[in-house]
């Protein structure tokens, strides 16, 4: 694919966000890290304050317990709108004018729902693969091998 020159890339899954700024030109893509952020891997028993509840079932029945939260999901869910957050402010702010996605396919899914529209306009491109533990050059190489 080719990626304009400044164009920014956000590498992504629900505990890791990688934002990128290409350097390079065209089918050559230079990233070069602007921001990195993770997420510090709790335990649900570091995160949960309570145990499952209970809910009343129907006339004369008794009670049935609740499923257990998993606080885990919950806070890989909150650091993904946070992302589409950052990505919102950079729009806004024109810091950037094409942009590409590429995150775990749970964490895109939640991407895709809080995207602002200006954020919607300059994307170009999602991939669906947790690409957050590969070295730069060969993100860089996956993006260039898109066939867009």
């Amino acid at each position: 694919m080719r990626l304009a020159h400044n164009s920014l890339v956000l590498v992504a899954d629900g505990a890791k966000m990688l934002f990128f700024r290409n350097e390079g030109e065209g089918a050559h893509p230079n990233l070069k890290v602007v921001d990195a952020e993770q997420q510090a891997a709790l335990q649900d028993s570091e995160i949960k304050t309570d145990r499952a509840g209970s809910a009343a079932s129907g006339a004369g029945g008794g009670g049935a317990t609740m499923g257990e939260a998993n606080y885990q999901d919950q806070a890989e869910d909150r650091f993904a709108v946070e992302a589409a957050d950052r990505l919102k402010r950079g729009a806004l702010a024109g810091d950037y004018q094409e942009l590409v996605v590429v995150a775990s396919p749970k964490t895109l899914g939640v991407l895709r729902k809080h995207y602002h529209s200006e954020v919607e306009k300059r994307l170009i491109l999602e991939v669906a693969k947790d690409l957050t533990g590969h070295p730069v050059d060969k993100i860089a190489q996956m993006l260039a091998a898109v066939d867009k």
